[in-house]
């Protein structure tokens, strides 16, 4: 590493650290999937393709594993601008019912496809904003989806609520369809990055909704938390970490924001300039870090961090901790189906995203189709880089052989070596192990293993958020 001129108001591991800062804050994936979607296939799959596929891995798990479903509800009242989610801005409710309609006929093209009925071991409302349909409507749906499939005995239900919107009655129709974690988008608490990013809610919102949840005897709680936010510093997230504390909730994310106003022309309203800078972003981090484990937090693979008594701390003491496009998840379905627009669908051998546009992906199911955006069907290289990512992201580490290494090329070998020598990783003859300091840096060290990122010219920042 270059050195940094000495500067006697850093200690020498701040040093270290901001030298790695500099050298690793770099366009990188997220991967919450493998490969990630700038190199899927050119040409989607067919629709008989996927279907063969869907029915392959159905066939193999659904009596073992059951299915996941992930459902995509994608209004929201207001644009809050730090959001990178595939979002529909309005107040005009009466949109629920025909999309539900949507994400029934959906259902209903796989259902065609399966030879049995589903076992639904996992499901996750996101969007958008899924407290903005009615708790009626969130019924509706709900039961038009079990309606033909069963519900398996250690099943995890979970869904996304706003704060601002979420009622006594969404927490109470969804607890008694079998949902036992919510998660809340927090994000911040301080005045100003509220205003900035068109995201206000008051604290005394989230403490209602919180004790609610509690109340009605949801098992998790969640809140979402960003660092890197415009106008951020030490103390105002040092502050909401405070306020968070009063409420101690089961899980955190504490995610870092990813500033890509090419894609998200909401975020034009501020600049870099307003960002906390690599170095700054890198301290709100280190001291979230240093704050939630003082509260009794352990960090869970990548921006996680959960309660001892948690679901998600278990899984990750036990070693069955997983990662899908709902994030990190305690169970492992072969089988993820997204429903809704936007929606992408894991069938272990490939990847399939519906169309982004509402109107596009309702006229598709109206028709019978499948509303096919793009997707991408697995080699066996896919496969064996998948499972080394998911083993760095989900366990912190890799089995090593000789025909592992052999696959890296020269640069690939020299990065690990180096990484290791910051401290980054452990390297042995068998095993790859990161190390505390590399949790922070995982994103970087799965890149090591991305042989079609290191390959390609797209790892740029138009095409991915910085890695720190």
């Amino acid at each position: 590493m270059n050195a940094l001129p000495l500067n006697t108001g850093l200690t020498e591991i701040q040093r270290i650290q901001q030298q790695l800062v500099q050298k690793y804050d770099v366009p990188a994936p997220r991967y919450t999937s493998y490969p990630t979607v700038p190199f899927w296939d050119a040409t989607p799959p067919t629709a008989s393709q996927w279907f063969e596929v869907v029915e392959r891995v159905f066939t193999e798990s659904n009596q073992e594993k059951g299915i996941s479903l992930y459902l995509h509800l994608p209004f929201c009242e207001a644009l809050c601008t730090y959001c990178g989610c595939n979002t529909r801005i309005t107040k005009n409710h009466s949109v629920e019912g025909g999309y539900i309609e949507s994400l029934l006929q959906e259902w209903s093209l796989y259902l065609r496809h399966f030879p049995e009925k589903p076992i639904i071991r996992e499901l996750h409302l996101g969007g958008g904003t899924p407290t903005f349909f009615s708790p009626e409507n969130l019924k509706l749906l709900l039961d038009g989806i079990f309606a033909q499939a069963e519900i398996h005995p250690d099943h995890e239900f979970s869904f996304e609520g706003h704060p601002n919107n979420t009622t006594s009655a969404h927490l109470q129709t969804l607890f008694d369809l079998g949902f036992r974690r919510v998660s809340f988008g927090i994000q911040d608490f301080d005045p100003l990055v509220q205003l900035t990013i068109n995201r206000v809610q008051p604290f005394e919102n989230v403490e209602f909704v919180t004790q609610e949840a509690r109340r009605i005897g949801y098992e998790s709680v969640n809140f979402d938390l960003i660092y890197g936010l415009p106008y951020q510093t030490l103390t105002s997230v040092s502050d909401t970490i405070d306020k968070v504390a009063l409420l101690m909730p089961d899980r955190i994310a504490f995610y870092s924001y990813a500033h890509v106003p090419w894609v998200k022309p909401g975020q034009r309203s501020y600049t870099h300039k307003d960002l906390p800078s690599g170095s700054e972003k890198r301290a709100l981090y280190e001291l979230g870090l240093q704050k939630f484990k003082e509260l009794g937090y352990s960090d869970i693979g990548m921006d996680h961090f959960a309660l001892p008594q948690d679901a998600l701390y278990k899984a990750m003491e036990n070693g069955t901790l997983h990662r899908n496009f709902m994030g990190y998840t305690t169970c492992h379905t072969e089988l993820l189906i997204g429903l809704g627009t936007s929606s992408i669908s894991d069938a272990k051998y490939g990847y399939l995203q519906n169309q982004k546009k509402v109107e596009d992906y309702k006229t598709a199911v109206a028709s019978g189709e499948l509303a096919i955006f793009k997707g991408h069907l697995h080699t066996l290289e896919d496969l064996r880089t998948k499972e080394i990512i998911l083993n760095l992201i989900c366990k912190g580490e890799q089995p090593i052989d000789q025909s592992l290494l052999g696959s890296l090329d020269y640069d690939s070998k020299i990065a690990l070596v180096e990484m290791m020598e910051e401290d980054l990783l452990t390297l042995t003859d068998h095993a790859l192990k990161v190390n505390q300091l590399g949790k922070a840096f995982v994103r970087n060290i799965c890149m090591v293993f991305d042989q079609r990122l290191r390959q390609s010219s797209q790892a740029n920042e138009n095409t991915f958020s910085k890695a720190i």
